[in-house]
């Protein structure tokens, strides 16, 4: 009696883990048609960093805007301020309190295993990461994704997803050094109005200007 009341155990849970996986490619599906459709969000976004090494924990705010097909506006409020505005011409990281600017060729974000791309939903979560579905955390759908060529910045990520709507709402990003970078959106509106003004970015006079167009990596990682 005993052996087969395991067995039958051992069979709900397997077949509880076989539903669970078979959930991941519907739900990766639904995301990745949901963000093919539209053509910009903005957010306000929460950022959590937990630095592995030194156990530091660090809490920013600030804006997220983004436009098809790779248009950013990402602005850190103070006392962490920080403006990444990237097009498809230039890539600008502008530090305030530094009066420092770095600029890049728009290819160190372009692949689709940067905290960029899987952010703003643009990584191709069917071709690039291996997905498994975790239990659902109130009342939103969890996603662990696992890329098939791991970068020092992300070897691992978890996507909250609202089932509704099949946004993204919050991310946590695992670099290779055990960093967590977890970003939490807020206020999101899918396909808010955004004019061109929005990702223009001139160092202001007096900022020095790093130009490093010419890297494939940017100096400092971006979003961290």
């Amino acid at each position: 009696m005993r052996i087969a009341l395991f067995a039958c155990a051992l069979g709900l849970m397997l077949a509880s883990a076989g539903l669970s996986h078979a959930a991941a490619p519907a739900l990766t599906g639904e995301i990745q048609k949901k963000y093919e459709s539209m053509q910009s969000f903005t957010a306000d976004f929460t950022q959590r960093l937990l630095h592995q090494e030194s156990g530091a924990e660090e809490t920013r705010k600030g804006t997220l805007a983004f436009q098809k097909p790779l248009r950013v506006r990402w602005e850190t409020l103070p006392p962490h301020a920080e403006l990444l505005v990237i097009t498809d011409k230039d890539v600008w990281d502008y530090l305030p309190d530094e009066e420092l600017a770095y600029q890049y060729a728009p290819e160190v974000v372009q692949d689709s295993r940067s905290i960029i791309q899987v952010i703003t939903g643009q990584a191709r979560l069917d071709k690039d990461f291996s997905v498994e579905a975790e239990p659902d955390e109130n009342g939103m759908a969890v996603l662990r994704l696992y890329p098939k060529e791991p970068s020092p910045q992300l070897v691992e990520a978890v996507l909250w997803v609202d089932k509704a709507n099949a946004l993204i709402k919050k991310v946590q990003i695992l670099d290779f050094y055990g960093n967590t970078n977890e970003v939490t959106l807020t206020s999101l509106k899918p396909d808010a109005p955004l004019s061109a003004e929005t990702f223009r970015f001139a160092p202001p006079q007096g900022v020095t200007v790093e130009n490093l167009k010419n890297q494939t990596a940017p100096e400092r990682p971006l979003l961290q």
